[in-house]
């Protein structure tokens, strides 16, 4: 097919299959759900009106990596980083505990994983892809420099080789090496909280039994099995409140205090950021049946729970993962969202 005889149709046929590759890869360059889709989108319009100019000198996925690579580094020349709330803040005993909320624009933000992981048959390269979209390295991916952000998830996620990434950002294979360095160096000094999560994929029998058990425990409210399943380091953390906790002890002790209106909740299995979690539904005493209240993602390791991240926003976060704004009283379960 050539430039001239490509029908519009064709090319939105084109484009779109590049569409979840694409959002994967904004995701990680800015951190955000919601400003990965809008540099897509303007990805796909920048493509569709200078499509004319495409010589096919290279593909037409290495075309629309070099346009979404300086939409994210125009994005980012603000100079906003996401992070999580143990990248702002020491962590707060509970007898201390406050909600005090931060702007959207602070936090890094979960995603569902059917809108950034595309579908192989490749195990390696799906665990791969899994991995490098896991809260603890988006958040590490924050910390560097925005061209060397680039650099490293297109080598060491994306397995571009040097020379392809060079012409991309149109420099040199020296300089793109060098960067690659540098960001393995940064992110090698910084041990991420979260980094050691070890989720196999598909959950291995007994990370299925864990989560199985962590259902019960929530939704029975049950603080002595919760204890039971969550790691002496466990961390919990709600964004859009820059608190975050450390320890089952005050992790319990704030859900059975701040958090008590919690208890009788419902828990819908999601797929987020590489790993398992739940949206969960708390009763609403005014409408009946169950109002969304947050999606928590998990991080286990060594059959613990070692990460507990509660993100409230459920305007925003349900309609992304497909989720349904309320929940009948008699239904346990819904449709899972993607």
């Amino acid at each position: 097919m050539t430039n001239g005889t490509a029908t519009s149709t064709d090319l939105d046929a084109r484009l779109e299959a590049h569409r979840v590759e694409l959002t994967g890869y904004c995701y990680r360059m800015l951190g955000s759900s919601f400003e990965a889709e809008d540099a897509v989108q303007d990805t796909m319009v920048r493509a569709w009106r200078s499509y004319d100019k495409f010589e096919g000198r290279s593909s037409l996925r290495s075309w629309l990596y070099r346009i979404a690579t300086n939409v994210c580094l125009d994005m980012l020349n603000a100079g906003n980083k996401r992070a999580r709330p143990m990248d702002l803040t020491e962590s707060t005993p509970l007898a201390q505990a406050a909600l005090t909320p931060r702007p959207d624009n602070t936090w890094l933000e979960p995603m569902p994983d059917a809108r950034v992981l595309p579908t192989t048959d490749d195990p390696a390269e799906a665990a791969v892809a899994k991995e490098s979209v896991r809260l603890a390295f988006m958040a590490a991916l924050q910390k560097l420099p925005a061209k060397q952000r680039a650099v490293l998830i297109l080598r060491e996620v994306l397995a571009w080789k040097a020379s392809e990434v060079a012409e991309l950002l149109g420099t040199s294979v020296a300089s793109v090496n060098s960067a690659l360095q540098r960001a393995r160096a940064t992110l090698a000094e910084r041990q991420e909280p979260g980094a050691e999560a070890a989720v196999a994929d598909p959950l291995d029998e007994e990370q299925q039994k864990l989560l199985e058990r962590y259902v019960a425990a929530f939704e029975g409210y049950d603080m002595t099995a919760l204890t039971a399943l969550l790691h002496e380091d466990a961390v919990m953390t709600m964004p859009p409140f820059d608190l975050w906790l450390t320890g089952p002890e005050d992790i319990t002790g704030f859900m059975t205090t701040l958090g008590a209106p919690c208890a009788g909740s419902r828990l819908v299995p999601v797929q987020v950021n590489g790993l398992p979690g739940f949206a969960q539904y708390k009763p609403d005493p005014e409408a009946g049946g169950f109002a969304p209240w947050a999606v928590q993602v998990l991080e286990i390791s060594d059959g613990r729970i070692t990460g507990f991240h509660c993100f409230l926003d459920t305007k925003r976060w349900f309609p992304l993962f497909g989720l349904p704004l309320h929940l009948e009283a008699e239904t346990d379960q819904v449709q899972q969202g993607g």
